[in-house]
């Protein structure tokens, strides 16, 4: 692994030109952040979940968020409609596997969506994604627990088993594809303390998904332009409520001054 600069902020300008539309079937905690910042970045975000709409909801928009925090079956049974339109007209589908682990349910559906969709980008954080690969961990709620496993040797697998782009989040980000790998180590501790920051990185990821074909890529570059917009925002803030508003405010603001000089990819 060496240290690599990409070109996160080219990629940035196109969502800001571009503006894609990010269909959102996602966690009722965290769905109010998830689609702010969609729209900070200057994208444009729906959170439609009837099954009646989803599919007609997926066939317009350029890129399609799947999030289990707070699944239930029907909700489930949703997300397969619009996976299956989006599949059809060709866009990304992410999936986050929000506490994975957790419970029988949550992994009975997560391997489901797996199976009977096509999933372009798994993401969770190391203990979601370690129940994935079927390590014996239960994930404390939504928090990673401890895991045994090498977690860069598990993102191969898993890319290469489910032939997806796999994405783990921490205090170093993990992405890697069929022939590509990433470790990023932007980012700052108090984004650990503020809930729905996991929830607002699919967002981000998905929404530079929407413009970009290479989704390792894309994901690399939306985890770099947030977690350098968390460092920003910890530098200005005590506190993780002033934490959490600063936040939306940095991304906005990002430039590739900062994205240049602050990056932190190996690859």
């Amino acid at each position: 692994m060496k240290k690599i600069k990409i070109d996160a902020f080219r990629l940035l300008e196109r969502v800001k030109k571009e503006k894609p539309l990010v269909h959102h079937l996602t966690n009722w905690v965290t769905i109010y952040d998830c689609a702010n910042i969609v729209k900070v970045l200057g994208a444009s975000p729906v959170m439609a979940h009837a099954k009646e709409e989803v599919g007609e909801m997926a066939g317009i928009a350029s890129s399609l968020v799947l999030n289990i925090g707070t699944l239930t079956v029907d909700f489930v049974e949703a997300m397969k409609i619009a996976a299956r339109a989006a599949n059809k007209k060709g866009i990304p589908v992410i999936l986050d596997a929000c506490g994975a682990g957790a419970t029988a349910l949550r992994n009975e559906k997560s391997f489901e969506l797996l199976r009977e969709c096509r999933i372009d980008i798994l993401k969770g954080n190391a203990s979601e994604i370690s129940r994935i690969a079927g390590e014996d961990v239960r994930t404390k709620g939504v928090d990673a627990a401890q895991t045994k496993n090498n977690l860069v040797q598990t993102a191969k697998a898993l890319s290469k088993e489910w032939g997806c782009v796999v994405v783990v989040t921490g205090k170093e980000d993990i992405v890697a594809s069929k022939d590509k790998f990433y470790l990023i180590k932007n980012g700052h501790p108090r984004m650990s303390e503020v809930v729905g920051t996991g929830c607002m990185a699919t967002s981000v990821i998905a929404t530079f998904a929407g413009v970009c074909r290479d989704l390792a890529l894309a994901a690399v570059a939306g985890l770099v332009c947030f977690e350098i917009s968390a460092e920003c925002a910890a530098k200005k803030t005590s506190g993780p409520g002033a934490f959490k508003e600063k936040l939306f405010d940095c991304l906005y603001f990002l430039d590739k001054k900062a994205i240049d000089r602050m990056q932190r990819v190996e690859g």
